[in-house]
């Protein structure tokens, strides 16, 4: 098996045309995505269009919901971002087909997926969509103690934008700490993926996991993050702040 693991694309298709290519030459069998196709970034229908053709398995993130109900706890750069979005995946003048496509499968998307000892959520064990694990809430011993309890062996997830690894001795380990491959054996662990679209590690570039036996890659893609960032500039309805942190990582 090998496993391409995205997540937090958040509408930015020069991001995401950048990591399809990177995974087709990684000779990847399967791609999964935990969510956050849309919210934030200027190209919602195209990003979905491509994760239906190319995803076999797809979870709801909270911007997902968002855009399918009424966000929910989101600050206002966020909220705009989610209406407009919404206007987009509803443009009349579209074709109906494609429209009724996207909201479909935006609207059957689950919360959880599970693989043998394999767990796959958005935001965490306990709170699939919307419950953030930070690096530094390997200090909140009961926290990581109760995700922990509800991870058999391993758990992948997005939400935070920050990719990396949490043990259940309580560290976590970055990309760049682990020399890019984390091998498991039998301590259970949780694995950020990183961001597609809107990574806040530092590094603009996007990021992404190759699962296979016995071992994970984190992947760090090359393209110019200018492309989609000019676009947001250039929407009222964005803010230039979601463009600033594209190019800027954080």
């Amino acid at each position: 098996m090998k496993r391409a693991i995205i997540s937090d694309i958040h509408g930015n298709l020069e991001a995401l045309q950048a990591v399809l290519d990177d995974i087709r030459a990684q000779g990847v069998e399967e791609v999964f995505c935990l969510g956050d196709i849309i919210g934030y970034g200027p190209n919602p229908c195209e990003c979905l269009d491509l994760v239906i053709d190319n995803v076999r398995v797809g979870l709801l993130g909270n911007h997902d919901q968002g855009a399918l109900f009424d966000p929910e706890g989101f600050n206002t750069g966020a909220e705009r971002a989610i209406f407009w979005t919404r206007d987009q995946l509803e443009k009349p003048g579209g074709d109906r087909n494609s429209i009724d496509r996207r909201w479909d499968f935006l609207g059957a998307l689950p919360r959880i997926h599970r693989d043998g000892k394999w767990l796959y959520v958005h935001g965490s064990p306990r709170n699939p969509v919307n419950e953030y694990v930070f690096p530094e809430d390997i200090y909140n011993q009961k926290k990581i103690e109760k995700l922990f309890s509800l991870v058999e062996f391993g758990c992948f997830q997005g939400h935070t934008h920050v990719p990396g690894v949490f043990t259940e001795s309580r560290n976590f380990m970055t990309p760049d700490e682990t020399g890019y491959v984390y091998r498991y054996e039998q301590q259970k662990f949780m694995c950020n993926v990183g961001s597609v679209g809107q990574p806040r590690d530092g590094d603009p570039r996007p990021c992404y996991v190759i699962q296979e036996p016995h071992q994970l890659t984190f992947r760090r893609v090359e393209y110019d993050p200018g492309l989609p960032a000019n676009k947001i500039y250039n929407i009222p309805e964005l803010d230039d702040f979601l463009g600033d942190r594209i190019k800027q990582g954080r």
